[in-house]
């Protein structure tokens, strides 16, 4: 079995290094399990309040499951007080390869409880949120980074990576996007700044659909990996090469989500997005009308032979 290598050994081996977004509800161990069998190198767990799941054993327990098989792995928190990040991170420190402060999530809620997108604006106490994880899990191969969009003032975003790797950052994922703009095209000038300035490694973040669309992000921007969300959702063998998602896939999401217990809910979404372009319109409608795990096996062993 090869060596597992940790995030900071992978951005810096000079080859792009494919990574798996957090995403609410669908960066989950079943579908991490998945993307590792096609070509994801890195993968981020969805985002965890930090301040719950410091104090509360039943939150740990709820959100967070991994196994052996599962690495290297990052989680990403959520928080807005350098002592709940630390504690969070120390929590899951002998079960992970990293952890990572969300710097970027737009939704309103997330920015009213001084969390996300709202960070960007507080380069302080990002720093502190750093340095603090740092200053309490001081092994270089433990990574301790940061997911941002950027500013409309490219410097402003430059400065705040600065900030924080000073503070010990071990590299930056920058989602080319500012926290107003949702479908605009993704600014790598602006990701190619912050990659330009800094000695960490930078993951550049936004709009691939493709292998091919990841390898053009990350010579466009200079980045050492790619983060893919949507992309992966609707094709999990994205970065294995694979233009659509095959069926070989599909199977193996029925054979993981069954062995590890996915609720019926995540798995018919899941295969909702992977049979978009699989499937007829008709045999859409029909599959997304499923209502049970049993209706869903029988649906694709019927029509596809899966």
């Amino acid at each position: 079995m090869a060596e597992r290598r940790s995030p900071v050994e992978l951005l810096q081996s000079g080859r792009m290094v494919r990574v798996s977004a957090p995403m609410v509800r669908y960066s989950k161990l079943a579908f991490r399990s998945l993307v590792r069998r096609y070509g994801c190198d890195l993968c981020f767990t969805p985002m965890i309040l930090a301040d719950a799941f410091a104090r509360s054993l039943r939150a740990r327990d709820s959100e967070f499951t991994t196994n052996a098989a599962d690495r290297p792995l990052i989680v990403q928190f959520a928080a807005n007080d350098p002592h709940d990040l630390a504690a969070a991170s120390l929590a899951v420190a002998p079960y992970a390869d990293g952890v990572d402060l969300n710097c970027g999530c737009p939704q309103r809620w997330a920015v009213s409880e001084g969390y996300g997108a709202c960070l960007l604006d507080k380069p302080e106490l990002v720093r502190d949120m750093v340095r603090q994880v740092r200053a309490k899990i001081p092994d270089p191969n433990f990574s301790v980074s940061i997911k941002i969009r950027v500013h409309e003032d490219t410097g402003r975003t430059v400065e705040l990576c600065r900030r924080a790797e000073a503070a010990g950052l071990s590299f930056v994922t920058v989602h080319g996007r500012t926290a107003r703009e949702r479908h605009q095209p993704v600014r790598t000038a602006a990701v190619r700044a912050v990659s330009d300035a800094l000695a960490v490694p930078v993951v550049a973040n936004g709009d691939v659909r493709t292998d091919e669309e990841a390898r053009r992000l990350a010579a466009d921007t200079g980045a050492s990996g790619v983060m893919v969300a949507r992309g992966l959702l609707a094709n999990p063998a994205l970065f294995a090469g694979f233009p659509d998602t095959p069926l070989a896939c599909v199977r193996d999401w029925l054979d993981s989500s069954l062995a590890l217990g996915v609720p019926f809910c995540c798995l018919h979404q899941h295969l909702v997005f992977m049979m978009e372009r699989l499937a007829s319109r008709s045999d859409r409608l029909s599959f997304n009308s499923l209502s049970s795990t049993a209706a869903v096996v029988d649906f694709l062993a019927e029509r596809y032979g899966v």
